[in-house]
Formats: C-alpha cells, sequence, structure tokens
C-alpha cells in the first residue's frame, strides 16, 4: 500500500505541474512533516536548514545536517537523502547539485516561510529563474484532514482535555499561577506517553512544552499574558489557552477555558456566557458549503445582541500548523468542507476588567461537526 505520504507528493507534483513549475522547494518544518513524514525539533534556530525538493517525475529529496540523517532516513519515506556538515558550502551544494539545470525555471517556494538566507541562495544561482509562491497550493492541499490526521487530532483531543482537567483540579485560593501550568503539562505528559506506548513510536515525544499562556484576577484583558508567580484569589477568573501547547504526533490544537476560583460575580457570568453564546453561534453554522466569513459573522451578531464588539477572529483551520487556511474572519469567502479541521473561539475583552473566553477545536462533517476537544463549556466555579 502506498504511504500517505506518497500520495501528498504525487499530489504536489500534479498541482505544481498544472501550474507549469519545474521544481517546488519547502524549508517550513510542518510543510516538510506533512510531505516527507520528517521532522526536527530545531528547524533555523542555529542556522542549519533542512530543504524538501519536489519535482514532477523524480523521487523527492531531503537535504538536512548530517547529525540529522539517520534519524531523517529512519523518519521519512524518501531515500535520496541528502546530509551536509557546517562550514564551507554546507547545505547549498547539494541544492545547487539538485537544481543545476533549473536556470530560467520557474521554481515554487512558500514565501511566507522561506528562510531569507535559503531564498537568497536560491536567487543567486538561479538569477535568471522565476520564483513563484506556492504557498496557497500547499495550503489548499493540507486542507482537508485525512481519517487518519483526523485520528490523530482526535487523540491530540484526549492529550487537550487532560491538560484541562489537571489544570482545573489545580485551582484555588493561594495557588501560583505557574504551579497550573506545571498541573496541565504533567497531566498532558502522561495521557500522551500513555497513546504512545501503544505505538511504541521512539520519534514522538509525549513531553508538553511551551510557555503556558494563562492569566488571572485583571489580567485576563491581556489575551497572551503568561503564566506568572502571581497567586490565585478567591474571585478570581483564570483563563487557560492551550494553543502551542497541545501537540502530538505534530498535530496541534486551539482549547481555552476560563475558571472561576469560588465565587464569580454577575458580571463576570454576563461575561462569559456572552463569548460562549458566540461560539456557539459561529459552530451553529459550520457545515459544508457555507463561508468562512458567514461563521464568523454569526458570532459578531452574538456579540453585538449582548452589547460587546469582537476583539479578534472567530477560528482559524490547524493541522501540522497552529495556522493554516482558512480563517473563520471577516472577508474570507472561502468555502467550508467536510474534513477541515477548524478551532473556534468567544473571546470578549474588557479593559482593565478583565473578559470571557472560550475556545474548541472541531472536524467538520457532512452534517455539519464533531468536537476534537469534548469538554464542558459552561460557566465553570471551582
Amino acid at each position: 500500500m502506498r504511504s500517505p505520504y506518497a500520495r501528498r507528493v504525487s499530489a504536489l507534483c500534479e498541482a505544481i505541474a498544472a501550474a507549469k513549475i519545474d521544481a517546488a522547494i519547502l524549508t517550513h518544518p510542518d510543510a516538510i512533516a506533512y510531505f516527507a513524514g520528517y521532522w526536527n525539533y530545531l528547524g533555523m534556530e542555529f542556522g542549519r536548514p533542512t530543504i524538501l525538493v519536489v519535482k514532477p517525475g523524480s523521487t523527492p529529496t531531503i537535504i538536512t545536517p548530517l547529525m540529522e540523517a539517520e534519524m531523517c532516513a529512519s523518519m521519512s519515506w524518501t531515500e535520496d537523502i541528502r546530509p551536509w556538515t557546517d562550514g564551507g558550502e554546507e547545505w547549498r551544494r547539494p541544492l545547487r547539485d539538485l537544481l543545476t539545470n533549473a536556470d530560467r525555471a520557474r521554481i515554487g517556494v512558500e514565501e511566507r516561510f522561506i528562510p531569507n538566507i535559503v531564498s537568497a541562495e536560491l536567487r543567486n544561482f538561479l538569477a535568471q529563474s522565476q520564483f513563484e509562491d506556492i504557498g496557497p497550493v500547499v495550503g489548499a492541499l493540507r486542507q482537508i484532514k485525512s481519517p487518519q490526521e483526523i485520528a490523530t487530532m482526535r487523540q491530540a483531543g484526549e492529550v487537550a482535555v487532560a491538560m484541562m482537567e489537571g489544570a482545573r483540579r489545580a485551582i484555588g485560593p493561594g495557588v501560583p499561577e505557574y504551579e497550573i501550568a506545571l498541573a496541565a503539562m504533567a497531566a498532558g505528559t502522561r495521557k500522551a506517553a500513555g497513546l504512545l506506548q501503544e505505538t511504541g513510536d521512539r520519534f514522538v515525544s509525549p513531553l508538553i512544552h511551551d510557555l503556558q499562556i494563562l492569566q488571572s484576577g485583571r489580567d485576563t484583558c491581556m489575551v497572551h499574558r503568561r503564566a506568572s508567580t502571581r497567586r490565585l484569589e478567591s474571585g478570581d477568573p483564570v483563563y487557560l489557552c492551550f494553543c502551542g501547547m497541545v501537540r502530538f504526533r505534530n498535530y496541534k490544537l486551539g482549547f481555552d477555558r476560563q475558571f472561576f476560583v469560588g465565587q464569580a460575580s454577575d458580571e463576570q457570568l454576563y461575561v462569559q456566557e456572552a463569548a460562549v453564546k458566540a461560539q456557539k453561534a459561529a459552530l451553529g453554522t459550520i457545515r459544508p458549503g457555507v463561508t468562512c466569513e458567514a461563521v464568523n459573522q454569526a458570532a459578531e451578531e452574538a456579540y453585538a445582541q449582548a452589547g460587546f464588539e469582537p476583539g479578534y477572529r472567530t477560528g482559524r483551520a490547524i493541522g501540522l500548523s497552529l495556522l493554516e487556511a482558512p480563517e473563520l474572519k471577516r472577508g474570507e469567502s472561502a468555502l467550508i468542507e467536510a474534513g477541515m479541521t477548524f478551532a473556534v473561539d468567544g473571546g470578549i475583552t474588557l479593559p482593565g476588567k478583565g473578559g470571557g473566553r472560550i475556545g474548541d477545536s472541531i472536524v467538520v462533517t457532512q452534517e455539519g461537526y464533531d468536537w476534537l476537544t469534548p469538554y464542558p463549556r459552561d460557566n465553570s466555579i471551582v
């Protein structure tokens, strides 16, 4: 049976051939993971690029640092792996070898993601070539998730739910924010480890990491403040966002909840319920054939009815990347299709006071949608 990665590369080759593009140069770690089944954990942090070269009619090639070559060969389905070492021409030599006859060719790159040093090198030695942005092509190929991808994202949802429940149990008066973040990370790691033990995959770490988005008290108006040493007080709202935290087999989800420590005022409950209703309105609109901006509009109408204005988009497509296309926002006319996966939010900010927040990940079905993060959505006083 053909690997899913081989099928994805075939689809990419068909798409670029139809666009009369001679070669695609992919450098974003998520794109390489999607088409080649390989990722490393450093990317470009130390100036060491990994590059996937795809040419219609040829075997795809991975150019990667020598130190990663054995892991790359063990993970990826492609057999053409060309390692390079630090110093000298490094990755430039194998890249030039692959594109020796490509001058005056049409070269596809993801313009938003290609590192400057790679872009500069390509434009230097292929000065007569024409460069095309294939970001939209790659994005379109990744929009509809396969049953295998959806199954993985459901497992990511199990990890997310375990994290939220671990955080909820840690909330209480006098507890510092960072302890809640540690509890979420520990619970998610243990859940992920349990899921991975069934397959024994040594290339996937269960460890939940990154800086936890978490605020409490009046700071809940600061949507992306990270967990600090502040200690919770009775009546505090506590907001957790797991964007960037939930990663399982490299798939990412969006997942947000807000809790209250012991009690909540009528105003706090009203604002939170307004956010929940806005998310509910958006979710009730989701089905194949509906535009993304119509989903966003449903949420905005709910905000207006409650007396609030929207502060940001209603959601975004998710998958191997935290942000994929399309987005649920004004002006996004793309049609929703079955198999797409989204993070769908409800959010209200009251400057200097706090706000209301909720977020879930879903998969679009033929009838509507199904949860990837099945977790209670009512006001939660803990």
